[in-house]
């Protein structure tokens, strides 16, 4: 229903007005954003046992005014993720929730989320390896044209990356690609990844090429 996100956000809103109301109250320093039945809790802290406490009580709160509001918790879809720019390896502890209901959390090494994926040092090395992968399977469905009766010349093989794959590749590089960020290794990362393109686009052309130099 075109109204389903609508009338969720009328129902929900005195929900989360409440919410961070209670939340002031207490001094429990949560930040909260929602996507329609998708829910998403923030705690900043530099200590991660704080921002477990903190993400408790906040579940707690949160979990008795969904029960007054009719709602049901799906306790199994909640997970955890630290972010840390510590040098060190990051080995968070598990947050427990079986006293309310829930289940034991334990952090994941990545997480995805509104299609994308997140890791803990926040380097973005296994989103850009996602959307690569993606890229280099798309490209085999892609030469499928090439079979067609006239197939597609060079220039409109060129056009079909720069329209399709780019933009797939590409997907939320504002999120990475940034000022003073680490960016080398991504880049590194999508050069190799167009060499590979390249090559399995142009091939059959590059040994037409060595064969007539080979016959001269």
């Amino acid at each position: 229903m075109a109204f389903s996100p609508i009338l969720s956000a009328l129902y929900l809103f005195p929900l989360f007005y409440i919410l961070e109301k209670q939340l002031k109250n207490l001094r429990i320093p949560i930040s909260i954003l929602s996507f329609v039945d998708d829910g998403l809790f923030i705690s900043q802290h530099k200590s991660i046992s704080i921002s477990n406490v903190n993400l408790f009580c906040n579940y707690n709160v949160i979990s008795s005014l969904l029960t007054e509001f009719r709602l049901v918790v799906e306790h199994g879809k909640t997970k955890i993720f630290h972010f840390s720019r510590l040098h060190s390896v990051l080995n968070p502890p598990s947050l427990d929730f079986t006293s309310l209901g829930g289940k034991v959390l334990l952090p994941k090494l990545t997480w995805w989320y509104l299609g994308f994926y997140f890791d803990q040092k926040i380097l973005f090395c296994p989103y850009i390896d996602f959307y690569i992968n993606k890229a280099i399977s798309t490209i085999k469905y892609i030469k499928m044209l090439s079979s067609l009766l006239k197939g597609l010349a060079p220039i409109q093989k060129r056009y079909l990356y720069i329209c399709c794959l780019l933009s797939l590749v590409l997907y939320g590089f504002q999120l990475w690609y940034y000022n003073k960020a680490p960016l080398d290794c991504l880049l590194h990362t999508l050069r190799k990844m167009q060499w590979r393109i390249a090559l399995k686009k142009y091939k059959k052309y590059f040994l037409r090429i060595k064969l007539i130099r080979f016959t001269n």
